[in-house]
């Protein structure tokens, strides 16, 4: 992690010991969330959006990110910190509606390698055909851990393209138990979705990817599924509005 990073953490974490930052909302939401993780034996916090900085001395920071990156440093050692915008995953195939019947999971599709498949669950036709995908370095975590949070920020009103990217790519994991007969390889894993927006459709987005985690098989827990949105004026399009949203957020956070 670059040091930019680390001093980023550094002043989250500061931030939130500042008694006259404390808000309401967001921030209850925010340590409810770490008090049910801090229970866990290993958490996979999965950071999905993405931001350019033409600066490198005054980095941006995403705000779900923010939200990842200060629970990862609050959790310790039993968490697991992935940028997801940072890897090279290919998109999804499409192999699950074929003429020839589904063969997305088949055992075919086994990525074998040791090092990046020692569950031997990873079955994925994309990380065969593309050797430098890099889909193996989640579903390695994926499958030591008994929790998982996915982070993400919704633009136009359904969640990113880095987040629908990597759940479209873990198809295989609902496809080996719904389609295939075989046993659900994350039976028991917890999992969480945090979302933040700027004025339309988070909540939505928020529980239409709970019941996409129930289908995939995890233990989907409700109390680690929010979102956070600025204003519900779907038309508020001000440069204003997104400057002040920032803000807002980091105070409602209690950051």
């Amino acid at each position: 992690m670059s040091n930019i990073i680390q001093e980023e953490i550094e002043k989250i974490r500061k931030m939130m010991l500042s008694e006259n930052m404390v808000q309401e909302g967001g921030e209850k939401k925010l340590k409810e969330t770490l008090d049910i993780l801090k229970k866990k034996k290993k958490v996979l916090l999965l950071s999905c959006s993405n931001r350019h900085n033409w600066d490198p001395k005054n980095i941006d920071v995403p705000k779900s990110k923010i939200l990842a990156m200060y629970l990862n440093e609050e959790l310790g050692d039993k968490s697991v910190f992935i940028d997801v915008s940072e890897l090279k995953i290919f998109p999804c195939e499409g192999n699950v509606s074929r003429e020839d019947g589904n063969s997305c999971g088949l055992l075919k599709a086994l990525l074998k390698d040791d090092k990046k498949n020692p569950s031997g669950y990873h079955r994925c036709w994309a990380s065969l055909n593309n050797k430098t995908d890099e889909l193996w370095k989640i579903s390695k975590e994926l499958f030591e851990a008994d929790a998982v949070v996915f982070f993400s920020s919704v633009r136009w009103g359904q969640a990113n393209m880095f987040y629908q990217n990597l759940i479209e790519r873990l198809t295989w994991i609902e496809n080996r138990h719904n389609t295939l007969g075989e046993k659900n390889i994350v039976e028991g894993i917890e999992t969480g979705f945090i979302c933040v927006g700027q004025n339309w459709n988070g909540e939505d987005v928020t529980k239409t990817q709970m019941k996409v985690h129930e289908f995939y098989g995890f233990e989907p827990n409700k109390k680690l599924y929010w979102n956070w949105q600025y204003t519900t004026d779907v038309y508020d399009e001000k440069q204003s509005s997104y400057k002040k949203s920032h803000k807002k957020f980091i105070d409602d956070m209690g950051l």
